[in-house]
């Protein structure tokens, strides 16, 4: 949970020209029917669940971004030496949920951004915070976001979250996919997890599903 962070009813209002900026209509757009975005934000347990519960996304996979494929093994990952960060492969519907909405749900619900190199319990540079982009108008839209937090004074602290271009993208193993769905009793699910689902609905009843 994210204590820092002010009222979602103030983030929302006050940033709204940012948001509409992301909401532009999709025939204006002329999006493709589908479009991935890729998200670290520690455990991926956590953040592969919150993005499940998110209307408008067609898939979700666990797996490890920035290392070489050599190294894609969660044994390898867990030692911080690799490169990799534990992060999830969205796959959404622009016409049902933009990218700007999947930009507040990271920010605010799936983890926190000002947590160097960690989350919560877990401490290494694969659970660093860091959006890996697919489209140079993904990359404008996150530091534009980022921009407007910093700017805000949302946080007590600085964001560290890095905005870097998606290279490669390994699935996890199979045991790590769907994990709080599988586990929703496991300790470290109930105290680390299930709350940020609860924030999801509370925060974006309209996405929530």
């Amino acid at each position: 949970m994210i204590a820092a962070v002010p009222s979602f009813a103030n983030l929302r209002s006050l940033l709204v020209g940012c948001i509409v900026l992301f909401m532009v209509a999709p025939a204006a757009m002329a999006a493709p029917t589908e479009q991935t975005a890729v998200f670290a934000g520690g455990c991926f347990w956590g953040v592969d669940a919150v993005f499940k519960h998110v209307k408008g996304v067609v898939d979700v996979t666990s797996g490890y971004t920035g290392g070489a494929a050599a190294t894609a093994h969660y044994d390898q990952v867990s030692t911080g030496d690799t490169g990799h960060a534990e992060s999830v492969r969205v796959v959404f519907e622009p016409a049902k949920v933009s990218y700007g909405q999947l930009l507040q749900v990271f920010f605010s619900v799936a983890h926190d951004p000002t947590e160097l190199n960690r989350q919560g319990p877990d401490v290494g540079s694969q659970y660093r915070s860091a959006i890996f982009y697919t489209s140079a108008e993904q990359e404008k839209q996150a530091q534009a976001y980022i921009r407007q937090l910093t700017a805000a004074h949302y946080f007590s602290a600085p964001i560290v979250t890095q905005v870097v271009p998606l290279r490669q993208f390994y699935p996890a193993e199979a045991y790590h996919q769907n994990y709080l769905a599988l586990h929703p009793y496991q300790p470290y699910i109930v105290i680390n997890d299930m709350p940020k689902l609860s924030q999801l609905q509370k925060q974006f009843p309209a996405l929530y599903r």
